[in-house]
């Protein structure tokens, strides 16, 4: 799923987060993310629909983008992934057209939001979860609350254990032993990617939800300067994704080749590589929705496009995602896309007691926090080990 996308040249020399521009570039990104997140966490209320979220999602994301790096008039930048409100045991990729049936957000529905926005090709990506009308008063309780403290918890330890020298296989079988711990299961076939300039899905990956007799995958090792969208998906149920009869809406461009033979198609693939290149976009972007949607197929059947499909848990379970930008630098795990998880409204009465996890927890994802922790032990033991009497001086 991960081969270098059409567009990336090999010529080119690759900008990385070594670069100060480059970082400046990937947390302008991520500002513009936190900031679309927030205003939609803020207008997920009763009577809402989820299509009038994603619409508000990517008009922000175009909006804000068009204000930076105005004099530079051939830079790419805007939405990197459409905006998907998932609700309930929805698991993902949720953005319809207005040609197709809404959803209505109502009260007590646990919404999952998914966006994504990039300046100049470095992308900033970001999911978060929340309960419509939970409060301190009123709070999430029972299984909802378990899948949601589950998915929060992992997605910290997952942070802590995304660094240079850590590997996909310790991290993914820590968010499994959360999982366990609060009753809940990975979605299978879950990942998480690295990402490069004008690229979603890297190489590298991370498979946190693996199907059960599945063959393992390779273990992937963490090295500085890369740029990762961590993503942690939970269930309630059996963690099995099945499609339903909804619509697909969101596609990527793949770098196959193939000569289109109905004009419609032709006509498509050429605004929709003009207009997003690389990066995920939804047909509801298209000014004619019934030509992109007549277009759009040949292309997916010659893989031209990759699909993100709507995918379900079973009717009645509950599905919590958080996903989070994250730049390994010479300090530790930078993540510029923020945490919007409110602990005061959710209550589980279950916890992760793993005390090697815990103590994970309670650390810092600064690599500087935790020299200078390490050097003030080492002091104090030093200090602890002295003969009575002593003193520091020769």
């Amino acid at each position: 799923m991960a081969d270098r996308r059409a567009g990336d040249s090999s010529d080119e020399e690759e900008q990385t987060i070594a670069a100060d521009v480059v970082v400046t570039k990937y947390k302008m990104s991520g500002d513009i993310v936190n900031r679309a997140m927030a205003l939609l966490v803020k207008e997920c209320v009763p009577g809402t629909t989820a299509r009038t979220l994603c619409e508000r999602g990517d008009a922000f994301i175009e909006a804000e983008a068009f204000k930076v790096y105005k004099k530079e008039k051939e830079m790419k930048k805007g939405v990197a992934f459409p905006t998907c409100v998932s609700v309930n045991h929805c698991i993902c990729c949720f953005s319809p057209l207005r040609s197709e049936p809404d959803v209505t957000l109502a009260d007590g529905d646990l919404v999952k939001i998914e966006l994504g926005a990039h300046i100049d090709g470095f992308i900033a990506q970001s999911a978060h979860s929340v309960v419509i009308g939970a409060t301190g008063a009123t709070k999430v309780t029972g299984r909802k609350a378990d899948v949601m403290q589950a998915c929060y918890v992992a997605s910290e330890i997952a942070h802590r254990l995304l660094k240079p020298g850590g590997s996909s296989e310790a991290l993914a079988n820590a968010v499994q032993k959360v999982a366990e711990a609060f009753g809940c299961k990975t979605i299978e076939g879950e990942q998480s990617f690295e990402m490069r300039r004008n690229e979603i899905c890297s190489e590298k990956s991370i498979l946190v939800g693996q199907a059960e007799g599945a063959k393992k995958p390779d273990k992937t090792e963490f090295a500085m300067h890369e740029v990762y969208a961590l993503s942690i998906s939970l269930t309630t149920g059996e963690g099995k994704p099945r499609a339903q009869d909804t619509r697909t809406t969101v596609h990527r461009r793949m770098e196959g080749q193939y000569s289109l033979k109905m004009k419609a198609s032709r006509t498509f693939f050429s605004e929709m590589d003009k207009r997003f290149g690389t990066m995920p976009f939804t047909l509801r972007a298209f000014e004619d929705e019934k030509k992109a949607r007549m277009g759009v197929v040949e292309c997916v059947k010659h893989g031209l496009l990759e699909p993100y499909n709507v995918l379900y848990e079973k009717d009645g379970e509950f599905v919590s995602h958080i996903r989070f930008t994250v730049l390994l630098m010479q300090n530790g795990a930078m993540r510029i896309t923020n945490n919007f998880y409110d602990a005061e409204t959710v209550q589980s009465d279950r916890k992760l007691e793993d005390p090697e996890l815990v103590t994970l927890l309670q650390s810092s994802t600064s690599l500087k926090a935790q020299k200078k922790k390490k050097k003030k032990a080492a002091s104090a033991a030093a200090e602890a080990a002295k003969p009575e009497g002593a003193t520091g001086g020769d």
